[in-house]
């Protein structure tokens, strides 16, 4: 039997990432020191990768595909082709940001201001690589982590990742300037990639993870109304296309069916009401496949 080879990140985006799979119909367990997770799919076989190595091990093809930061891609100059972006991270559904931060009281304004300065960062070659585009000549030094904490006393700046911004706030850091924005990718081994059965697994899989994520912030409406007052009831609802509306066994009636972002329910389901619209039913989903 075939099996595709994937590489399951360890680290910040684990937890998010099991539950992505978990929400896509896959249940991948991780037993305690082991570093090969069992997966409900005979034709996958996981193991556990910092996504820092992620893209090196699939690009020699120790790994047919794997799941990564676009960042570290960059980061690693590896070969390797990105098949689709799953946009999610370890709090929310959402990119994140590789920003160049200073202390908040620093003098540092604009990138042309780290000229002789030192620049501690997990990122080396993106951040030399930010440095030449502007013309700039700093020292960039490898950080092992907390990195927030090493200015401004090892260091002048830092160019360090964020969602929200919260943990550069917390430790009074202002942003300066976005060096690259980075989402989770799905990537593949380019020899793996021509292989059409391995190709095809991968889309498959790719298929299901997007649309749990697509899924994730929306949910459906039930919801019956007269027909006399379905103008009134459409002028309310957003779709994510347009609503499904179907008979009920009383003609007079009809049966309305939507998808629409979950924070939006509560804003609507009082205007549903005031248009006359009864047996309101919201209910979760799992996918969205578009």
């Amino acid at each position: 039997m075939k099996r595709l080879k994937l590489g399951i990140p360890k680290g910040s985006l684990q937890e998010a990432t099991l539950d992505l799979f978990g929400r896509a119909g896959w249940k991948i367990a991780i037993h305690a020191r082991s570093y090969v997770p069992a997966i409900d799919d005979a034709e996958i076989d996981c193991l556990l990768v910092r996504a820092q190595e992620m893209a090196r091990y699939v690009e020699t093809g120790a790994l047919d595909a794997g799941i990564t930061g676009h960042d570290w891609v960059v980061e690693t100059g590896a070969e390797v082709e990105e098949l689709a972006e799953l946009v999610y991270a370890k709090q929310r559904l959402s990119r994140v940001r590789w920003v160049l931060a200073v202390p908040e009281d620093s003098p540092i304004r604009e990138p042309e201001d780290l000229a002789g300065k030192v620049v501690a960062t997990e990122v080396v070659k993106i951040t030399e690589s930010y440095l030449e585009r502007h013309g700039v000549k700093a020292r960039v030094e490898f950080s092992w982590g907390a990195t927030e904490v090493k200015v401004p006393e090892l260091a002048d700046a830092i160019v360090e990742v964020t969602e929200t911004g919260s943990s550069l706030r917390a430790n009074r850091l202002r942003i300066v300037d976005t060096v690259l924005e980075s989402a989770t990718v799905f990537i593949m081994n380019r020899a793996a990639a021509t292989d059409g059965w391995k190709r095809e697994k991968a889309e498959s899989l790719i298929l299901m993870l997007q649309g749990a994520i697509a899924a994730a912030s929306r949910v459906g409406l039930l919801l019956n109304v007269r027909r006399e007052d379905l103008p009134g009831v459409l002028e309310v609802l957003p779709a994510l296309k347009k609503p499904t509306i179907s008979p009920l066994s009383d003609q007079e009636w009809v049966a309305v069916n939507t998808i629409l972002e979950e924070a939006v329910v509560r804003q609507i389901l009082p205007k549903l009401k005031a248009a006359r619209a009864q047996g309101i039913v919201e209910y979760p989903l799992n996918k969205i496949v578009l």
